[in-house]
């Protein structure tokens, strides 16, 4: 009798709903509105990786792009996605921001002209005018490449297009623009009925540098939730990696009103874009790209690598 009071009594705690611990709550800032560069955390979701890591994330795209790295500064996200270059000014600004990731581990900037104009080489940008949509790093940007040609960055004309370089380009208010990125503004130029080709900062001068990088407050830089975001992130640029049709796939179905032409090339030219250790920081790269915008005048001093960036432990 004993026994089988036991076994009941076994059985019952078996059958007992277990609590579960509530997944840890992280609020990820995106630089822009949600699109392919984002693609290793859409996957993410999508397979449950960061459920899988006791995370609960939401990704909100910000009403005002330029606000991302102060909200984060003042611990109303707790990681945005930003950019390496911009990092170094937000830093010689004061705030208090470290990064600690990567997404995308090449420059996506270009300077474009049609394929069919009279520009063929950088060069030949010598007394043209240029459209911008954003000035500071895109000036040092375009400076450097120019100077790798022989041409003074006041021997052209810069025009504020805002962001309306493709129609400016294709309209013929500028003979370039600068600042179009490169699984983007090619494509749209195409579906616009134009034919473009880019210059490559990286390959005109401009040390090489990560487009998209995870920030976040350097009260922050210890918190365990941010190993276990990137653990995630990794395993998704993995997964889009070897198995692309079927990440295309999950990332459609999460946003339905993507799937247009110019959004699936972009998921395409993206893909060996991101970053495949978003934890690895290479601080030669940092200590280069400091220097650079140092030597541009962007930054008073080139900081110390650590002063921004860290790598957290897996």
């Amino acid at each position: 009798m004993r026994i089988r009071f036991l076994s009941w009594a076994v059985a019952a705690m078996l059958a007992w709903p277990v609590p579960s611990h509530a997944a840890d709550r992280l609020t990820v800032m995106l630089e822009w509105f949600v699109n392919p560069d984002h693609a290793p955390m859409i996957v993410a979701q999508q397979k449950g990786l960061f459920e899988a890591a006791g995370l609960d994330v939401e990704l909100i795209p910000p009403a005002d792009p330029s606000s991302v790295p102060r909200l984060v500064a003042a611990r109303q996200a707790d990681v945005g996605v930003h950019y390496q270059p911009n990092l170094y000014l937000d830093h010689a600004a004061g705030l208090p921001l470290v990064r600690f990731g990567t997404l995308v581990e090449t420059p996506l900037n270009t300077v474009t002209v049609l394929a069919d104009g009279p520009i063929k080489t950088l060069a030949d940008l010598k007394g043209r005018k240029i459209g911008f949509s954003v000035s500071g790093f895109e000036d040092a940007m375009l400076k450097r490449m120019l100077a790798a040609e022989g041409v003074a960055l006041d021997e052209v004309e810069l025009v504020n297009v805002n962001f309306a370089l493709t129609s400016s380009l294709l309209g013929g208010q500028v003979d370039a623009t600068v600042g179009g990125f490169r699984n983007f503004e090619l494509t749209q130029i195409r579906l616009a009925g134009g034919e473009a080709r880019s210059f490559f900062p990286e390959e005109h001068g401009v040390p090489v540098y990560d487009e998209l990088i995870f920030i976040a407050h350097k009260e922050l830089s210890s918190d365990d939730r941010l190993g276990r975001f990137l653990r995630a992130v990794e395993e998704a640029s993995i997964f889009l990696t070897n198995h692309p049709d079927e990440a295309w796939s999950l990332f459609f179905a999460a946003y339905p009103d993507l799937d247009d032409e110019l959004n699936r090339q972009a998921f395409r030219d993206t893909l060996p874009r991101f970053a495949k250790r978003p934890a690895a920081l290479d601080r030669g790269r940092y200590e280069r790209f400091g220097a650079f915008l140092a030597e541009s005048g962007l930054i008073d001093k080139a900081p110390a690598v650590e002063d921004l960036a860290v790598e957290i432990g897996g």
